[in-house]
């Protein structure tokens, strides 16, 4: 292909790159990730259900995984504060009997103390000190976390020296602030593993997708470096990157 096929190529997968709820089906089949991690997140999960505990689940997304749960909703409650999700639970888990709130702010979440029994966050914002205050005696929390290093390699591939946009997110540092809440860590995982993409526009989709972590990116300002990626994609029939991950589960 000339360079201004590829350029109107990404572009166009550039336009597509909006998503509903955590949906990531625009590219499926296209690349592969979280493969081989040392845990089960949703199995763990299940481990932790009863029908009887009070269930909150902070940063819910779009609510997918909360539903495919299937815990009693009148024992379900979940947050959410990207306004696009917002709405979509208010669509999706309210009218099922779920006590869904609007909440951007981890430290303030509009729920009395020791209002549940387990709280679950995957790949969200937390407090530790406001977990501890909003779980029962004997309480559980439960996250699985995309650490600081996630895609820093290929961060570096398109926008080099880009500073981390959340640093202190491993499992030292997360440990000490959990344990200095009051909690006792029950368990504590952390994994690197690879992530793939098969082609190039998945790519450019994925990377304007993650704004946090691709700040400022663009095919326009990046086109040269995503030139070089696609000629490596062309010898090795994809392009690697690393992903960080890592586990906790809290007691209070």
């Amino acid at each position: 292909m000339r360079l201004e096929e590829w350029k109107a190529l990404w572009q166009e997968e550039e336009a597509q790159a909006h998503i509903h709820g955590w949906d990531f089906s625009h590219i499926h089949g296209r690349f592969q990730e979280e493969h081989g991690l040392p845990w089960d997140y949703r199995a763990l999960v299940r481990q932790c259900l009863q029908d009887s505990r009070t269930l909150l689940d902070y940063d819910t997304g779009g609510g997918e995984f909360l539903l495919s749960l299937r815990h009693p909703f009148e024992k379900t409650a979940a947050t959410e504060g990207y306004p696009p999700n917002v709405r979509l639970c208010r669509e999706t888990l309210s009218p099922l009997g779920i006590d869904f709130r609007e909440c951007s702010d981890p430290s303030a979440v509009p729920f009395p103390g020791e209002s549940f029994d387990l709280i679950l966050n995957r790949h969200g914002a937390f407090d530790p000190v406001e977990l501890f205050r909003l779980l029962r005696p004997g309480g559980l929390f439960l996250t699985e976390q995309v650490g600081e290093d996630n895609d820093r390699d290929l961060v570096e591939r398109v926008l080099p020296g880009t500073e981390k946009p959340f640093p202190h997110k491993n499992l030292q540092d997360q440990r000490a602030a959990f344990e200095a809440a009051g909690f006792r860590i029950l368990r504590g995982e952390e994994a690197y593993r690879p992530i793939f993409f098969y082609d190039l526009g998945a790519f450019v989709w994925f990377a304007r997708i993650i704004q946090w972590e691709f700040p400022g990116f663009s095919v326009e300002r990046c086109f040269n470096r995503l030139l070089a990626m696609q000629e490596e994609l062309r010898q090795n029939g994809k392009i690697q990157g690393t992903i960080h991950r890592y586990l906790i589960v809290a007691q209070k």
